[in-house]
């Protein structure tokens, strides 16, 4: 018998969580607090009793009460047994996956003869550099998109029941196929992190004095570098199709690259190099500005342009929330923020966006505060 969900929450327990990551540890969280009991199991007992000590929920144990939910939180080249040995298992249950790629598995599980009538499969779009179940946190998902994929013979209930958990945990559900899915994911966000790696593995032989010189710019590109090579491994080789379309596209415009740097690198200067040259990469830059124009802005809404005020604050506890306090006194909304250290200098550079209308009068406040502008 399943216990009644909790207030405002359509999620019934028990919810059974296999995998105790990033992602099924968070899961695990989100439910607890909002007083759903969810039961975990993975491999690594390790890793099963920290998630238990983050507040997932408690191991599964014989004599459990049959889950009404089960949610697979596997690497995608072993995300279909799992799924298929739960649906055999647990023959009342719905059976969800948060695995990055949807094809695949489900091919997996259609060739493997299993009850696709139980199963949908899911990806929310949100996670960490950070892995493992002491990463874990309960608003992971908030404001996410979660994309649901049905099985195409998945039953109206158990379609519910995944969108159900999407919106509980704060995601947003979106409904997509598992091919359509897989583009979209190889597009943005599988590639950048083949693009952000190759990036940072181009610093491993440079000079010390170069690495110096980086800044925001390199710390943004290479952000996602830092990230787990063995389940990106499975990620790319489970999705690889889709993913090396895209990189093949991104090695043709490389090459166009390289071909127009060549002529120019054969230039005695601007005015000798082979004609039209420059302008093919003035124009993949441009396109770059044409993709950038395309990711949507806050809330999701239309990308807008901010103006940016740049303000130095000390490396000092307190000192970014006294100024974030003086940007609302001035009456000023916040619309983005980022931080960058200084070179060889205790301060920190703090870049805030703001509504262009309103950059001057914040400019003017803060320096009548005493804050040190760059300009």
């Amino acid at each position: 018998m399943t216990s009644p969900a909790a207030g405002g929450v359509a999620t019934r327990g028990p919810v059974r969580v296999v995998g105790a990551g990033l992602l099924g540890a968070s899961v695990g969280l989100a439910l607890t607090t909002r007083g759903v009991e969810v039961t975990l199991s993975d491999p690594s007992r390790t890793a099963l009793a920290l998630a238990r000590d983050v507040g997932a929920g408690r191991p599964a144990a014989p004599g459990d009460a049959e889950p009404a939910l089960v949610v697979v939180a596997a690497p995608p080249d072993v995300t279909a047994d799992v799924v298929a040995a739960e649906l055999a298992a647990h023959p009342e249950a719905v059976v969800t996956d948060v695995a990055s790629v949807k094809g695949y598995v489900l091919r997996e599980l259609r060739a493997a003869g299993a009850d696709l009538t139980r199963y949908v499969g899911s990806h929310p779009m949100a996670g960490r550099e950070r892995t493992g179940p002491a990463a874990a946190l309960p608003d992971l998902f908030v404001g996410r998109p979660w994309v649901v994929v049905g099985s195409g013979e998945s039953r109206p209930d158990a379609l519910l029941a995944v969108r159900a958990l999407a919106t509980d945990l704060g995601g947003v559900p979106v409904a997509m196929d598992a091919d359509a899915h897989d583009a979209a994911v190889a597009a943005v966000s599988h590639v950048p992190q083949v693009a952000a790696s190759l990036v940072a593995a181009r610093l491993r032989d440079a000079d010390p004095d170069a690495l110096g010189l980086a800044g925001q710019g390199l710390r943004d590109v290479t952000r996602i570098a830092a990230s787990d090579p063995a389940l990106w491994t499975s990620i790319l080789a489970a999705n690889a199709g889709a993913v090396r379309a895209v990189l093949a596209g991104l090695r043709d415009d490389l090459d166009e690259v390289l071909a127009a740097l060549d002529g120019a690198a054969r230039a005695s200067g601007p005015e000798d190099v082979e004609l039209g040259a420059l302008a093919r990469i003035a124009r993949l830059l441009a396109d770059g500005n044409a993709g950038v124009g395309l990711v949507p802005g806050k809330h999701g809404g239309a990308p807008r342009r901010y103006a940016v005020t740049t303000v130095l604050v000390p490396d000092q506890p307190g000192e970014i929330a006294r100024l974030l306090t003086d940007v609302g006194a001035a009456g000023v909304n916040l619309e983005d923020l980022q931080l960058e250290h200084a070179a060889g200098r205790p301060v920190g550079m703090v870049s805030v966006s703001v509504d262009p209308a309103r950059s001057a009068h914040l400019e003017a406040e803060l320096t009548a505060r005493g804050w040190r502008l760059v300009l």
